[in-house]
């Protein structure tokens, strides 16, 4: 009877890699190459590689706001770049939501998507600095203020799984009687 729950097991796994083809919804969607779209501030930028230049155009994009429904509605910029990457922006856009569209040239859609701009940040004003102590402990700065690598990481990581493996193999071995 033990041989045959491995058997039973890889041929449960077999049977549901086997079914994987037949549902798509399943799998991960693979996306195009579409539109990247990015905020800094007020300004609004949006790239692409899916566009080619005809009559010395790219095409143009559109930055919509939530009421309006049509491309010719919204902010339109002309795309400009080069054969690898086109790109467009907008400066000057107030809070909110909007949706970005990129028409190219031939008349195709490269892409949509929903962007929100926050408002910036304000400006605060920092405490003036303060002379330091001449003795003593400098407090608040600790170890939070260095960012450690991920090799460091890493390294700390593996030092903590064998302490604690040793610390188990320590306490396993002294419950054991001594054996002669």
């Amino acid at each position: 009877m033990r041989n045959s729950s491995p058997v039973l097991r890889s041929g449960l796994t077999v049977a549901a890699a086997a079914a994987l083809p037949l549902f798509p919804a399943a799998l991960p969607a693979v996306a195009g190459p579409g539109i990247s779209v990015r905020t800094t501030g007020s300004t609004v930028s949006v790239t692409t590689s899916s566009c080619t230049q005809i009559n010395g155009s790219w095409g143009s994009a559109s930055l919509l706001t939530s009421s309006q429904g049509s491309f010719a509605q919204g902010r339109q910029v002309t795309l400009s770049g080069t054969q690898v990457s086109q790109s467009a922006a907008w400066s000057g856009v107030s809070p909110g939501t909007y949706t970005v569209i990129v028409v190219c040239s031939d008349g195709t859609t490269a892409g949509t998507q929903s962007i929100v701009v926050s408002t910036a940040p304000s400006p605060t004003r920092s405490p003036s600095p303060s002379a330091s102590p001449s003795r003593g402990v400098m407090g608040g700065v600790g170890g939070s203020s260095t960012d450690y690598g991920t090799v460091t990481l890493v390294a700390g990581g593996t030092l903590v799984g064998a302490g604690l493996l040793a610390t188990a193999w320590y306490l396993r071995r002294r419950n054991k009687p001594y054996r002669l």
